[in-house]
């Protein structure tokens, strides 16, 4: 297992985080496909669908505030009703944050749940329960206990187009984006990069020095070369892919699909524009070449959403990007038609504090936060649910984290009630709590 080191990321905790390109069991800058591979195919054989369907999840890291996003106060006190004011969207008697203007004039494609809270306030525990659907049980463990959605999705469905990654991680891999008891295999293939950048490429899907076309068009030269290399993988527990399903992963790198798909300055410089020419503009259009070249969970980290301090000042340097990003991808989509067959969710794992605290920022807060999603055939163009006047607790159609998860669940038709034993050997459900948020069906 080969691990290039992107860029560190912290919150308030202190847990930084480190973004891990997995690169696979061939040893030569492939993907960590094989055994999704062969799992793939035992799929086919044993007749099981594979839904169209696809998801970009948006990780608002660190937890944004719900008053300068989607639930603004104009009418509470100014010290819960911070620093910004409140404008009309596209619908009716719904305002939004004045930073998100642009989403404001496209509510009519998005659908914004006001009302979704849980019982923490700890960023661990917190972004393990908003991606696998359960609370972390030590909040200072750093590896995945359950395994996130993404990597369900990995597992159950797979890439829908060979020679392309399932799931991708774009910046670095969520917080608790991994696997856990289903496998490394499952882990994101996480492009670390800024694809704003002149001459953005991903490395790790060309061919390392000493390799060229003619030497890996020889299947007996590729299988020699694992062969030589089969004692150094043993040391990583992935001796048991290799193997048939070891060339096809190589067709990742040789076919040209996944390079093809990353190669973001094949877009028309108006397109790249209307995202934004920074780097979360550049990532959420990465992240629809992606799913257009047939990845089926996506992965957009958005971080310093952690704003203890001086909010006004931070809100502004990060919220028109993701603004401008978030309203060009979903009215992308919907241009493209590929509004129901996409999914959008953008979350974070809880809310900020109702009242301003003495550093003119805000703090965590787990008892309410606000939601999006778009796409995916969802009944959009409303608010589902709502706070009470000063922001504090929901106060109309609570919902938990777990009811999101298991709206993406019903979009790739996986059942969340189906089991897969943990490393102790016991079923565990994908989702206990399985509720749908009906308002959106």
């Amino acid at each position: 297992m080969l691990e290039i080191v992107g860029d560190r990321i912290a919150c308030c905790d202190r847990i930084s985080r480190r973004s891990l390109l997995r690169v696979g069991a061939l040893g030569i800058g492939g993907l960590t496909l094989p055994n999704l591979l062969a799992d793939r195919a035992r799929a086919a054989r044993a007749g099981r669908p594979r839904p169209h369907r696809s998801v970009i999840f948006v990780e608002l890291a660190g937890g944004p505030t719900h008053f300068e996003t989607y639930d603004p106060k104009p009418n509470a006190p100014s010290e819960y009703r911070g620093p910004f004011n409140a404008i009309n969207s596209a619908l009716p008697g719904v305002q939004f944050s004045e930073l998100m203007v642009q989403q404001a004039r496209i509510a009519e494609k998005l659908a914004v749940v006001r009302s979704v809270h849980h019982n923490s306030s700890s960023h661990s525990t917190s972004s393990h329960l908003t991606q696998t659907g359960y609370y972390l049980r030590d909040r200072q463990n750093r590896n995945n206990e359950m395994p996130c959605v993404g990597s369900v999705t990995a597992r159950l469905i797979g890439a829908r187009s060979e020679g392309i990654p399932a799931y991708v991680g774009l910046q670095r891999t969520m917080r608790y984006g991994n696997a856990a008891y289903l496998g490394k295999a499952f882990n994101p293939f996480v492009v670390s990069g800024d694809p704003n950048r002149k001459n953005f490429k991903v490395d790790n899907l060309a061919l390392v020095r000493g390799l060229d076309a003619d030497r890996v068009s020889d299947r007996r030269y590729l299988l020699d070369q694992i062969g030589q290399q089969r004692r150094v993988l043993d040391l990583n527990g992935v001796s048991e892919a290799i193997g048939k399903f070891s060339v096809e992963a190589f067709d990742v790198v040789t076919s040209g699909k996944a390079q093809a798909a990353f190669s973001i300055d094949a877009e028309a410089d108006d397109v790249r524009d209307r995202y934004g020419r920074n780097r979360t503009g550049q990532e959420f259009l990465l992240a629809r070449r992606l799913i257009e070249a047939g990845v089926s969970f996506v992965s957009v980290r958005v971080g310093s959403w952690d704003d203890h301090t001086q909010i006004d000042r931070r809100m502004k340097s990060k919220g028109p990007d993701y603004d401008q990003a978030l309203a060009a991808l979903v009215s992308d989509l919907h241009e493209r038609g590929m509004d129901r067959d996409v999914l959008v969710v953008a979350m974070g794992e809880f809310g900020r504090t109702p009242k301003v605290n003495k550093n003119a920022g805000r703090d965590h807060w787990g008892r309410v936060m606000s939601v999006l999603l778009a796409g995916g055939g969802l009944a959009v163009g409303q608010v589902v649910g709502a706070s009470n006047p000063k922001g504090e607790v929901p106060h109309d159609a609570p919902y938990r984290p777990e009811n999101v998860l298991a709206m993406i669940y019903r979009h790739l038709g996986v059942d969340p009630g189906q089991t897969f034993e943990d490393l102790s050997g016991r079923p565990r459900y994908l989702l206990e709590e399985r509720a749908l948020i009906t308002e959106l069906i």
